[in-house]
């Protein structure tokens, strides 16, 4: 089960992806930084495996609040919480819908491998390899999405040309929606979100959280996994 939550996920070792010898890269990774996502992408790596299985077991949503029970105590993790956890902003777009069209415009061209505009809905293959990292990121790490990962969603598309293009996200509310739908019954959504997870966990009080795992070391982005 634990497994499962990260069998998919990536991990980015801002400090060291930033310093790669390729500017479209680096430059994509500063975006990411820029967007405020660093501290939720980079957050400490450390993986409470029976914790993380209760949490999820036991998992639902009251008042807004992901709660859940973890060996007899009561965790109640609220937006604020979430984005105050993470440096999440907490306003700004929340419909990637309402992405400034001239910035897809934009996108369409300047995320192409060839130059000639894609579809904002394409294949990764026809991005440029800094934009393919990109949606992998989203895709693993945000959306978390199960399957095959050659395909550019139209919604992931949208979410690259905002950070791409340097508009305010509500990460605090995109992100901890999608949390939310984690613990939904009968939610479609994949369960993930593991290292945040922990990160969370290990803030309430008296919680004993048993054994920890480190994150395995080639999902993690660095100069070198890259």
């Amino acid at each position: 089960m634990a497994s499962s939550l990260i069998s998919n996920t990536v991990h980015v070792l801002f400090d060291s992806v930033l310093a790669i010898d390729h500017a479209g890269v680096v430059s994509m990774f500063e975006a990411l930084v820029a967007s405020g996502l660093k501290g939720f992408l980079g957050c400490p790596t450390v993986i409470y495996e029976s914790s993380l299985i209760e949490f999820f077991y036991h998992g639902s949503i009251r008042d807004g609040m992901v709660v859940s029970n973890i060996r007899g105590k009561s965790v109640e993790i609220s937006e604020e919480v979430f984005a105050g956890s993470f440096e999440l902003l907490m306003d700004g777009l929340t419909d990637f819908n309402e992405v400034p069209k001239d910035l897809v415009f934009y996108a369409r061209s300047i995320f192409s491998f060839t130059g000639e505009q894609v579809s904002t809905s394409c294949k990764k293959w026809e991005m440029k390899i800094e934009f393919r990292l990109l949606s992998d990121i989203l895709a693993k790490s945000i959306f978390v999405k199960a399957g095959s990962f050659d395909a550019v969603t139209h919604e992931r598309f949208l979410m690259m040309a905002a950070i791409n293009g340097g508009v305010n996200i509500n990460w605090s509310r995109v992100l901890f929606n999608i949390f939310k739908d984690m613990v939904t019954p009968g939610s479609k959504q994949a369960r993930g979100y593991a290292v945040q997870n922990c990160c969370l966990l290990k803030k309430v009080q008296d919680l004993e959280l048993g054994d920890f795992k480190v994150f395995p070391p080639l999902k993690i982005l660095t100069a070198k996994t890259v």
